[in-house]
């Protein structure tokens, strides 16, 4: 006799997400009910629906706030991506009336594999705006967004290190050593190390996990380009911190079989302009349910 198929997982409706969203974001259920045009006994009760339905609290309240629990933030933030992939998909097919100019900011590695096919697609799905990109790196990135000279940007940071209120992490990816293929450079003493400024999330995490196993090395080579450190590594030169996907065309993973230490994740961050435009919110919703969507790929791999 074959065994009972399981039973399906609940689905969590868009529109209850919308409401956890807007409350984690004004802190507040009656402000909550006006962002999304409900009463605030509704709001409550979307909110009970919800945390039944999960079987754990969402949100902690008290006389003049309400904070997302940890089980709280994790819903809301898958609930950002899923709200904006919605809204992508739904952009298909109802032409948006938004047009202009898009100033956006990504670190260097972004332009080689990512950031060619995203803006690809975006002009699919938004052919009224136009986006002029700046490469530098994620400290100056983040100076012009707070400037005003970029509408968002796209930074690098440590997941280990709690966010900057200003930031929302889009993606997450294993850092490794990398080297060339059939290469001696790790085999030095000291060990050859390309790096770039202080700052720099990949930096930080390859030098700090270099002083936690006593390992002595030298900086061969600082380059504020990902194409410095791959001619560095391919010349078998130096090692360099770089994440997992980038060791392609002859640069491979190195690690303990190496004797070189872990090095964890690298987390990919947004910052928006506090005066933020229509089109640059479209811009903003399309990377999050593109990244949004690369999970749901890699998660199912």
């Amino acid at each position: 006799m074959s065994s009972p198929a399981p039973a399906s997982l609940p689905l969590l409706e868009l529109d209850t997400l919308r409401t956890l969203v807007a409350i984690a974001e004004t802190g507040n259920f009656s402000a909550a009910a006006e962002v999304v045009y409900r009463t605030p006994s509704a709001v409550s009760m979307q909110v009970k629906k919800a945390e039944t339905l999960l079987g754990r609290p969402l949100f902690k309240r008290d006389s003049r706030s309400v904070v997302a629990t940890p089980d709280g933030e994790r819903l809301v933030q898958h609930g950002k991506r899923m709200l904006a992939l919605n809204r992508e998909v739904m952009a298909t097919f109802i032409s948006p009336d938004v047009v202009g100019v898009v100033r956006l900011g990504a670190p260097d590695d972004m332009i080689e594999h990512i950031l060619p096919d995203l803006l690809c697609r975006f002009a699919h799905t938004h052919s009224g705006i136009t986006v002029d990109v700046v490469i530098d790196s994620s400290t100056r990135l983040r100076q012009k967004v707070h400037s005003g000279e970029l509408d968002l940007a796209m930074v690098t940071c440590s997941p280990e290190v709690k966010p900057a209120t200003d930031m929302e992490i889009l993606f997450e990816e294993p850092l490794t050593w990398a080297g060339m293929r059939h290469g001696i450079a790790h085999e030095q003493n000291p060990l050859p190390i390309s790096v770039w400024e202080e700052g720099c999330s990949w930096r930080n995490a390859g030098l700090k996990s270099l002083s936690d196993c006593n390992r002595e090395y030298r900086i061969a080579l600082m380059s504020a380009h990902i194409s410095g450190q791959r001619a560095a590594i391919l010349a078998d030169l130096a090692i360099a911190p770089i994440p997992v996907s980038a060791c392609v065309n002859g640069i491979v993973p190195l690690g303990a079989q190496q004797g070189l230490p872990a090095l964890g994740n690298y987390a990919l961050g947004m910052i928006l302009s506090e005066q933020i435009s229509r089109p640059a919110e479209a811009a903003a919703d399309h990377l999050r349910a593109c990244f949004a969507a690369q999970k749901v790929l890699a998660s199912s791999a």
